[in-house]
């Protein structure tokens, strides 16, 4: 099976990072999109408008482009199995790991305002808005100069 995957690994490695990318695009946006919700009314016609956005943006978006990056990842990495030996590797992996609990946690705010029940600020959504920033640079780091 590997020997297959070996020869469309370009491939693989292609799909992976067009779901990254896109998954990324979700995530940096999401939590901006909360930031404008706070300051609308519950119940209010923009309030409404941003619900809409919110779960297509998650459920057309995100959540596929999560599965997708996950699935065209493993599969990569059972091409060239000898990676996850690498320091690196399980560095980047931890980093992936983080943001799919970030993915989750941004879920359930969704539900949250899509319930009416936010409880936080604007403020706090800016500095939520930093965290896959800064996994996404631990990642690129980890793939790129691989450092131990």
């Amino acid at each position: 099976m590997s020997d297959w995957l070996l020869g469309i690994y370009d491939w693989i490695v292609a799909l992976h990072v067009i779901s990254v990318i896109a998954w990324m695009a979700g995530m940096f946006y999401l939590p901006r999109l909360f930031v404008y919700h706070v300051a609308a009314a519950p119940g209010s016609e923009t309030s409404e408008t941003f619900k809409v956005m919110e779960r297509k943006l998650l459920r057309i978006i995100m959540n596929p482009a999560m599965a997708a990056t996950w699935i065209f990842g493993l599969l990569a990495l059972w091409a060239l199995p000898a990676w996850f030996a690498e320091g690196w590797m399980h560095a980047k992996l931890m980093a992936v790991l983080v943001l799919s609990a970030m993915h989750g946690v941004l879920a359930r705010w969704c539900r949250a305002f899509a319930e009416d029940r936010n409880t936080r600020s604007g403020r706090f959504y800016r500095m939520m808005n930093e965290v896959p920033t800064v996994l996404l640079i631990v990642i690129v780091i980890m793939v790129v100069v691989k450092p131990f």
